[in-house]
């Protein structure tokens, strides 16, 4: 079928761009890495407060030792660049953490990285074991390398949708890979459940500290890696360069980067709004704008089927996890909501490319659209930032690819993208709703 032979072709040019993927993105790196250390490093002998404190807050990311001085060495304080063009259209200065210039390529980093010293220190990991996850792939390419420097295996499941060079990068780091059918959450064939699965099999086999479950939608080392970190980075750097954040906006899958960020923002600024970015599909929104997650009939755990249908990848979910739970505590966290449609995040990604030089991935320009959004509803003068969670080398055979988006209706049109000078490609009327209050 037609489908099929997409398939094969897009596996061949997986492999390809994963051959090139690490090269590109850690060479780009290290071209950007010293410089934002060095600021980092100025922002903390120069400025009181949180950047007088220890850089390496709870071992997670953030400036390390020579102990350290390796590949996880040099996660974390990645850039905060100002997208020009978005600025100039939105007259706000909209700034985006670049993380996809983290050794591996992602956030998810910081997460796996955390994830894993914190089961390594409490036992429930030991050195030699297995730890498993259940991802869309980013967090796989991640812990995959964390693994591999730390002298552990890595399992992996993944749906069968997600790009294919995902599965390949997770590969190529020696990590196991077992790609599923996209499923509810409540079937025991959900890629979560089948990692879950993976990690109580080798504890039964190898005994206690032998597998473990990394769990990054529920496990609060997610969150605390992004408040310990991400939102102490975009602190400084704001700091720095003697602007004061209005706002912070990103799309969730576990809720962790968001909810950590959001809260180490509002501490040490409670003027700073904090705004959800939801891709079409998801739950989220609703909840954050209607209190109200899903219909009861339409509960994920009460489904066998796709949750939802979108060619975004890594955000979007149907079920509160514990990681977004810790932006409920505190009434008032969450300002509000901006709901991004497929279209509208295809066609940021072209805009950005063309206008800034960003390649990014497609939760990236969910963020991006939402930045704008935000931008809008706040007016001019106001400063936004956002996470660029991934590039676009990760999504080159589907978010990337003209042909997969052709045959889902989401080819862009050339002529809306190319006008340096219009936002005409998002859609009409659309804005931020503000949050459910009681």
């Amino acid at each position: 079928t037609r489908f099929e032979r997409m398939r094969e072709r897009g596996l061949a040019a997986a492999h390809a761009y994963a051959s090139v993927a690490v090269g590109v993105v850690v060479g780009a790196y290290l071209a950007t890495w010293w410089l934002s250390r060095a600021r980092a490093d100025d922002a903390d002998d120069d400025c009181g407060g949180v950047r007088n404190a220890p850089r390496h807050v709870s071992k997670t990311a953030s400036s390390r030792g020579a102990e350290d001085a390796d590949v996880l060495g040099a996660i974390g304080n990645t850039p905060l660049t100002r997208v020009a063009s978005l600025s100039a259209l939105t007259g706000c200065d909209i700034y985006v953490k670049c993380e996809f210039l983290n050794p591996g390529g992602s956030v998810k980093d910081r997460v796996a990285l955390t994830i894993v010293r914190n089961a390594l220190e409490n036992g429930s990991l030991v050195r030699g074991g297995v730890v498993t996850e259940g991802t869309a792939g980013s967090t796989g390419v991640s812990l995959a390398m964390v693994a591999k420097a730390m002298g552990l295996k890595c399992f992996v499941a993944m749906p069968d949708d997600a790009a294919l060079e995902k599965s390949v990068l997770v590969e190529a780091l020696g990590a196991k890979v077992e790609r599923v059918r996209p499923v509810s959450i409540a079937h025991r064939d959900h890629f979560v459940n089948v990692a879950r699965r993976k990690a109580n099999d080798a504890v039964a086999e190898h005994g206690k500290g032998y597998g473990y479950f990394a769990d990054q939608f529920e496990n609060l080392a997610n969150f605390q890696a992004h408040y310990d970190t991400t939102g102490r980075e975009i602190s400084i750097d704001m700091r720095t360069r003697k602007k004061t954040l209005d706002a912070f906006v990103c799309a969730c899958g576990t809720g962790g980067t968001l909810a950590g960020v959001g809260a180490r923002l509002k501490e040490e600024n409670p003027a700073c709004q904090i705004f959800l970015a939801d891709p079409q599909g998801s739950g989220l929104f609703n909840r954050v704008t209607r209190g109200v997650l899903y219909d009861s009939a339409e509960a994920e755990g009460k489904r066998l089927k796709n949750p939802f249908d979108t060619v975004t990848e890594g955000v979007g979910i149907n079920r509160l996890t514990e990681n977004f739970k810790m932006l409920l505590k505190t009434p008032g966290m969450i300002s509000g909501a901006v709901k991004v449609s497929d279209a509208e995040a295809v066609a940021m990604s072209r805009f950005v490319a063309k206008h800034d030089g960003l390649f990014i991935g497609s939760s990236s320009a969910v963020n991006l659209v939402s930045a704008v959004r935000v931008a809008q509803f706040l007016g001019r003068g106001h400063s936004v930032c956002t996470i660029a969670c991934d590039s676009g080398l990760r999504h080159m055979t589907k978010f990337w690819s003209d042909e997969y988006l052709s045959a889902h209706n989401l080819a862009v049109r050339a002529e809306t993208v190319n006008d340096a000078h219009s936002l005409a490609f998002l859609d009409r009327d659309v804005t931020v709703t503000p949050a459910f209050s009681r």
